[in-house]
């Protein structure tokens, strides 16, 4: 499916969050994945992933090429000249494409390549005033506001560690500030994409977790508010790194939504051609 970023209407995702919390967390999962990915060895690198058809090389291949874009778009933001290529992106075919082409690499260079991108990903987002924060950049759906955006990111390579990590029957580090963000961000991010595709949607839900504790409201209307507080309505509820998960269709998601509640976490279903 192509997905349909909004430029130049009210954002469609707001979530509420601190931008420099949201950097560090975004830098610390990134140098935490690099030092495991160091670890591995070549038969490891080639071993499949969560990913249909994915090895780990290809994962981290593919985390190359998404934080080129983020360290892209970020700069044009603050440069307040945030990009607009995502149009007709396909997050589907579009990807694999891009994985298909670093395939001749060896894992070492990839390495090299993924460590290179963080960097420069860091270096983009270093000392950022309140300001700044607040800037549009380029993300999925759309402009956001640069603080969210980083979220995308940190969601992003949060599951994509776990994609990795998992099949090779490794432990996954569960930290609580990014289970967090991650979780806020995907409990909108799939009713912003019903919203964004011009689905007439809108309502609220809540979103109950634990380790770590949390309690959200999500409100869709012509924006997605993700912030703290319950809300009348439907509900989701569980442990935060399994509702992450499942938002994400890594998992199946528990939940006894009705039928004409379900859209609020399909999103992503859709997006990625599972629905």
């Amino acid at each position: 499916m192509q997905i349909s970023p909004r430029y130049d209407d009210a954002p469609a995702l707001d979530v509420a969050c601190e931008g420099d919390t949201a950097r560090g967390a975004l830098v610390g999962q990134r140098r935490r994945m690099l030092a495991t990915l160091g670890t591995l060895s070549d038969e490891q690198w080639a071993s499949p992933t969560r990913c249909a058809g994915w090895t780990v090389q290809d994962v981290v291949a593919h985390l190359v090429g998404t934080d080129q874009f983020w360290a892209f778009a970020f700069a044009a933001g603050l440069r307040g000249e945030p990009t607009r290529v995502l149009v007709g992106f396909d997050p589907v075919a579009t990807p694999a494409q891009m994985v298909g082409g670093m395939r001749d690499l060896a894992a070492r260079d990839v390495l090299a390549q993924f460590s290179e991108k963080v960097d420069e990903l860091e270096a983009t987002l270093a000392n950022l005033d309140a300001a700044q924060w607040e800037l549009p950049a380029e993300a999925p759906p759309g402009h956001l506001r640069l603080r969210i955006a980083v979220l995308h990111a940190l969601w992003d390579g949060w599951v994509h560690e776990r994609d990795i990590m998992i099949p090779l029957g490794l432990t996954p580090t569960e930290d609580d500030v990014e289970i967090d963000l991650a979780l806020r961000y995907v409990a909108g991010l799939s009713p912003a994409f019903v919203v964004v595709s011009g689905g007439e949607h809108s309502g609220t839900l809540t979103v109950k977790a634990t380790e770590p504790s949390l309690s959200l409201c999500v409100a869709a209307a012509t924006t997605v508010r993700v912030y703290d507080g319950d809300a009348d309505g439907p509900c989701v509820s569980g442990r935060a790194v399994d509702l992450i998960e499942g938002l994400s269709q890594r998992a199946d998601l528990v939940h006894n939504l009705a039928a004409n509640d379900r859209w609020f976490v399909e999103g992503l279903a859709q997006v990625f051609d599972l629905a």
